[in-house]
C-alpha cells in the first residue's frame, strides 16, 4: 500500500516506522526540513518537502498515487485540507488529526465526514480514553480494549507475594481462571516469551492476557490482591487531555482533584466539571500537592505540556505518599526508558495512543488492527473468518497457525468465547490474534482472501 503521511513529527515519524516495517511504500512530508532529514536518516522512505496543504507539495509527492493519506501535523486546518484535497483526487481513504473539539463535535451539517474523511482522531480524546481504562483497574501495566470494549487486553507485573509465582500453566492452581482468560505473552527482562504449558512465572516478568472485562476483574483480584480501587485521582495538567480525563472519572464515584496552574484555564475547567475539585497552583510545588490531599491510596496523573515535568512531578507525587503515578509523555521512545528504569508506575505516549486508532484504516478489511501494546512486542490483530477459510468449522487444536501467532480471543455474535482446544471456529466469527512483529504479513496472507 502506498501511503502519504504528512507530519513528520513525532506521529508521524513513529507512524512512518511502524508501517515500513510492514513494507508499505511511505513518503512522508514537512515543511520542516530538519525534521524529514531525520526522518530519512532512520527509514527507507521518501521525503517532501513544502506545507501538506499545497496542492502543488501534494502533487510532487505523489497524491493521486496514493492510497491511504494520513495528515498528522500540530495544525488541524492543514490536515483537514490536506484531506479534502486528497478526497477531491480521488485518494480512496483519508485520516486527519484534529486537536480542536469543535471539529470532533460539531453539529451533523459540519461532520467533516462530508468533506471524504473517513477517520477524524484526536490524540487527546484517545489517550484519555487509555489512561481511563488504566485507573479503573489498578495493578496493571497498561489496559487497552478490544472488540468495543468486550474484551480487555491487560498486562500485569508477577510480584514476590502473587499466588503465580513459580507456578507453570499446566499445574496452574487456578485452572478455572486459565479458562476465562487467555494468557498471550510473557516479558522477562528484554525477552518476550510465548505462554506454554511448561512455562513457570518468575518474580518481576510482566504477563499479559486477554478476556471479558469481569474475567479479567476476577483474574486481577486473585493473581494482584494487594492492589485496591484508588481513593481518589489527582491530574496535574488542565488541558484538554485532563480535563478530558476528568470529566470520563466524575462519572465514576472516584474523587477527582484537578491542578492547573493558570488562573484562566484553573476557572475554564472549573466552569465545566461538576463533581471534581480544581486547585490552582504548580504540581511541582510541595504546597500545592499537600493542598491537593495526595495520599497513601491515591492515583496522580501528570498529563501537562511538558514531558519532564510530567516525570518530575510524579516523582514528587509518589514521595508523597501516592499509590500510583503515571505520566503522559509526547515522545515515545521515553516510555521503555522510564519503564526500564523503574522511575514510575506507567509512562503513557499520547502519538501511540493514536497510532493504535490509525493502524485500524491500514490492515485493511480482512485484517485490522484491535490493540498496539506499550511494552509487549506485536500487536493485536482482528480477523473475521469468512466462508471457505481454511480455519472454519475446526476445532482450535487442530488449526495450521503460523508461528508467532495465538489466537487471544473470539466474539460469536454477542458472545465471547474463550479459545480454547476443542473451541470449534465458525464462519462469521470475529477472532483476536496475538502477532509477533515478524508474523503480521503471514497473518496478512492468511486472510487477505
Amino acid at each position: 500500500m502506498r501511503i502519504l503521511i504528512i507530519g513528520a513529527g513525532n506521529a508521524g515519524r513513529h507512524l512512518a516506522a511502524k508501517l515500513s516495517e510492514e513494507r508499505h511504500d511511505i513518503v512522508i512530508v514537512d515543511r520542516d526540513e530538519a525534521a524529514l532529514n531525520e526522518v530519512a536518516s532512520q527509514l527507507d522512505i521518501q521525503t517532501v518537502s513544502g506545507e501538506g496543504s499545497s496542492p502543488r507539495v501534494l502533487e510532487k509527492a505523489g497524491l493521486t498515487k496514493a492510497d491511504l493519506v494520513v495528515a498528522v501535523t500540530d495544525r488541524d486546518e492543514v490536515n483537514i485540507l490536506a484531506c479534502a484535497f486528497a478526497h477531491a483526487a480521488g485518494v480512496p481513504h483519508q485520516v486527519a488529526r484534529v486537536s480542536n473539539p469543535d471539529f470532533l463535535h460539531a453539529h451533523a451539517k459540519f461532520d467533516l465526514g462530508k468533506m471524504g474523511i473517513d477517520l477524524v482522531i484526536s490524540q487527546k480524546e484517545e489517550c484519555a480514553d487509555e489512561i481511563y481504562t488504566v485507573l479503573r483497574m489498578p495493578g496493571t501495566l497498561e489496559a487497552v480494549d478490544v472488540l468495543e470494549g468486550r474484551v480487555l487486553a491487560v498486562g500485569i507485573k508477577v510480584h514476590m507475594d502473587s499466588p503465580m509465582v513459580l507456578q507453570t500453566l499446566k499445574d496452574f492452581p487456578r485452572p478455572d481462571l486459565l479458562q476465562k482468560i487467555r494468557l498471550i505473552g510473557l516479558m522477562r527482562a528484554d525477552e518476550l516469551l510465548i505462554p506454554k504449558g511448561e512455562t513457570q512465572l518468575m518474580i518481576g516478568d510482566d504477563i499479559y492476557f486477554c478476556g471479558k472485562p469481569a474475567d479479567v476483574n476476577e483474574f486481577l483480584e486473585w493473581a494482584s490482591p494487594e492492589h485496591e480501587r484508588f481513593e481518589k485521582v489527582i491530574i496535574a495538567g488542565g488541558g484538554d487531555l485532563g480535563l478530558q480525563l476528568a470529566q470520563r472519572l466524575e462519572k465514576t464515584d472516584t474523587p477527582v482533584v484537578l491542578i492547573e496552574r493558570d488562573t484562566g484555564r484553573a476557572e475554564a475547567c472549573s466552569l465545566v466539571l461538576d463533581r471534581a475539585l480544581v486547585i490552582k497552583g504548580d504540581a511541582l510545588d510541595q504546597e500545592t500537592l499537600e493542598n491537593a490531599g495526595v495520599v497513601h491510596g491515591s492515583a496522580f496523573v501528570a498529563v501537562t505540556g511538558s514531558d519532564e515535568n510530567n516525570i518530575m512531578i510524579c516523582l514528587l507525587a509518589e514521595k508523597a505518599g501516592a499509590a500510583f503515578t503515571l505520566a503522559q509523555v509526547t515522545r515515545p521512545e521515553y516510555v521503555p526508558i522510564i519503564s526500564s528504569l523503574s522511575l514510575l508506575d506507567r509512562a503513557v505516549s499520547s502519538h501511540m495512543s493514536m497510532i493504535n486508532a490509525i493502524l485500524h484504516f491500514v490492515r485493511g478489511k480482512n485484517v485490522r488492527a484491535a490493540a498496539l501494546l506499550h511494552k509487549l512486542p506485536g500487536e493485536l490483530l482482528e480477523v473475521v473468518l469468512a466462508e471457505g477459510h481454511r480455519w472454519a468449522d475446526k476445532p482450535v487444536r487442530g488449526l495450521r497457525i503460523p508461528a508467532g501467532v495465538m489466537i487471544a480471543t473470539v466474539l460469536r455474535g454477542d458472545e465471547i468465547l474463550p479459545p480454547t482446544g476443542e473451541q470449534v471456529l465458525r464462519v462469521g466469527d470475529r477472532l483476536v490474534l496475538f502477532t509477533l512483529p515478524t508474523a503480521v504479513g503471514r497473518v496478512e496472507d492468511l486472510f487477505k482472501g
